[in-house]
């Protein structure tokens, strides 16, 4: 199965926390945190349409006036979601500066904001043609999903890090492959009409629908219409999608261990932090961060397929290796090796 969803870091582990997601067909990405992007190229960045802040602590939102300023002008909007009070901090954020030229761009930049603050999820809309005041203030019920389409999920659960931070779970709702030679046997090509026919299975379109393809065959333009359930059944197989997590900057507790463990339940990988070893966990506990222990012991706890450690202190610069081996030992359980300090809450 080739994934919908590509995620990976931003940053080197000891660089500011934050993950790309790639989406496979649809030259477009999403983005968890907005610290350091300079290692992103703009073409990225002008791919992204979603945005996910855990909080707004410098190392997870400076990065906010980067993507403004490389998106002014252009009108493709952004959504962005955070914890409770993003709406203030992104409100603030784009009162810093002077806007009396912008409406005279060729293009709005729009900004859609939301906060979740369990149960509601609170929007507004910022537009740089009217200087980016706050608008469209909207509030809905939510059960912790922040967007939902026919083939993509975030849910986010919020966390104790001192302060409200938000965790994301990435789901692929069902995950459509092609049997190229079952396409063959009907006389179709691959090609970009197959992204067009995933949509509408995933959308849920009656199978009575006409279903239109074009392509091209040796200089010649040809057309076929085939009932959209018919070519569902006999060229695509629909499985269970794929689940990315991501969890950083959370005191070791068991209601944030239980969150954790559920946010990312099953997931085929789970990137959480590891900023500390265990023997200094008085210290992480007193930063509300996580030893590297206790981030294998909750990504277990979870289910999780994979973990991929991140956001290591800059106390342990060449002692990576260190930070990723204790936090394996506790995901895969190696329990005679398990540093005790972390045995208080388990998987």
């Amino acid at each position: 199965m080739r994934p919908l969803l590509h995620g990976r870091l931003i940053n080197p582990p000891f660089g500011d926390p934050g993950m790309i997601v790639e989406m496979m067909f649809d030259r477009r990405s999403l983005l968890i945190d907005l610290g350091d992007l300079r290692s992103l190229p703009a073409r990225h960045l002008l791919q992204v349409s979603d945005v996910f802040v855990t909080h707004a602590h410098m190392d997870h939102f400076s990065g906010f006036d980067e993507l403004l300023r490389l998106r002014l002008g252009r009108g493709k909007p952004v959504r962005m979601f955070g914890p409770p009070g993003f709406l203030d901090r992104v409100e603030h954020k784009l009162a810093g500066y002077t806007w009396n030229l912008v409406a005279g761009y060729a293009a709005d930049f729009v900004i859609h904001a939301a906060e979740f603050d369990p149960p509601h999820l609170t929007r507004a809309t910022f537009r740089s043609g009217t200087g980016f005041r706050r608008e469209a203030h909207t509030i809905e019920e939510t059960h912790g999903t922040l967007l939902h389409e026919p083939a993509l999920r975030v849910r986010a659960a919020v966390l104790d890090h001192g302060t409200p931070c938000l965790g994301f779970a990435i789901e692929e709702e069902r995950h459509v492959n092609v049997w190229k030679n079952r396409l063959s046997e009907l006389g179709l090509p691959v090609g970009p009409w197959l992204r067009d026919l995933k949509r509408a299975v995933l959308g849920d379109q009656p199978p009575e629908t006409p279903f239109r393809i074009r392509w091209r065959a040796g200089g010649t333009a040809r057309e076929t219409v085939l009932p959209l359930g018919r070519l569902r059944d006999e060229v695509l197989s629909i499985v269970p999608g794929q689940k990315i997590a991501y969890v950083t900057d959370v005191a070791y507790h068991e209601h944030n261990a239980a969150r954790i463990a559920a946010l990312a339940r099953d997931a085929d990988v789970l990137f959480i932090e590891t900023p500390f070893l265990d023997a200094d966990a008085p210290l992480a506990a007193a930063k509300r961060h996580l030893t590297a222990a206790q981030a294998g012991l909750v990504a277990r706890r979870a289910g999780a397929r994979r973990m991929v450690p991140f956001h290591f202190s800059p106390r342990y610069v060449g002692r990576g290796a260190d930070l990723r081996a204790e936090a394996e030992r506790a995901f895969r359980g190696d329990a005679d090796r398990m540093p005790l300090r972390t045995q208080g809450i388990g998987p």
